[in-house]
């Protein structure tokens, strides 16, 4: 049968905190979720934060996993994965014997993961853990009970597509509470300086400090063209302004690593780093 290329999209009025314009034009746009795979799979990005987030939790969920299964027989670490489109990073995790709940405002992400992992959840799920979808705005997460979680991944630079820094930190707030005393969040942000290694982007860096003066707009937010899509917003970090967003919702930062130009590594250098990977406590 053949679906609409999006969902009605309701009006703009009702366009919920920290969703830009543009952002709420995508997550009503069926076609991009029913293909977001394949656009992503030659994208360096994800195959290096899949591994990134995977070895992380391997190295500091042992102990976690330990607690919990003294707990009850039944219990599994829990993930939260903030941000989970397809369920790109959901399944992964999920196989490794965590529950992923697994939150994204766009419906047509959500049902496009249930059909491509739901049915994988259920027979291995002795072996592996669940995906539980739930679509929420992730600025507004308050049905989300404190303490559930035992760690929560937020990737692909997810968090800067929320509009404003009270946003963000009210969202970043949120995980902290969520997330059980000792949990880790493993982020990732793309960094506004990588600009000066692109084709103007000098000019656009400056037309973005300019209009931070003038409007509402920070420095590092910008809108640009993306499958169709002619207002996608996203704001890029500084790292002191990542740091201080995180030290503000009560997150210590363990460790940051440089993600390379191209996306494929990491990176030694600021000055060949796209953006950054942090590790994060409370």
């Amino acid at each position: 049968m053949n679906q609409p290329p999006h969902s009605p999209r309701p009006p703009d009025w009702l366009r919920p905190p920290g969703v830009a314009a543009g952002t709420w034009q995508y997550v009503h746009q069926r076609t991009i979720a029913r293909h977001y795979d394949d656009f992503v799979a030659d994208t360096p990005l994800c195959e290096l934060d899949r591994r990134y987030v995977l070895e992380t939790l391997a190295a500091v969920s042992a102990d976690r996993a330990t607690e919990r299964a003294a707990e009850s027989e039944d219990s599994r670490p829990v993930i939260l994965d903030l941000g989970a489109g397809t369920g790109r990073l959901a399944d992964p995790v999920r196989q490794l014997g965590y529950d992923v709940l697994a939150v994204d405002l766009s419906q047509s992400m959500l049902e496009t993961l249930v059909e491509r992992h739901g049915d994988q959840a259920a027979e291995h799920r002795r072996a592996a853990g669940t995906i539980l979808p739930m679509r929420a705005n992730l600025v507004q997460l308050d049905a989300i009970a404190d303490s559930i979680a035992d760690h929560a991944i937020c990737m692909f630079s997810t968090i800067g597509m929320i509009q404003g820094r009270a946003n963000r930190v009210r969202f970043l707030c949120h995980i902290a509470r969520a997330v059980r005393p000792g949990g880790c969040l493993i982020l990732h942000v793309h960094r506004r300086w990588a600009a000066l290694r692109e084709a103007g982007g000098m000019r656009r860096l400056l037309r973005s400090w300019i209009h931070s003066f003038r409007s509402d707009a920070e420095f590092g937010d910008a809108t640009y063209a993306y499958r169709g899509l002619d207002k996608m917003f996203m704001h890029r970090f500084s790292e002191r302004e990542i740091k201080s967003e995180l030290k503000t919702a009560g997150w210590t930062v363990e460790r940051i690593d440089r993600v390379g130009l191209d996306g494929s590594d990491l990176a030694r250098s600021a000055w060949d780093a796209s953006g950054l990977f942090l590790v994060c406590t409370r």
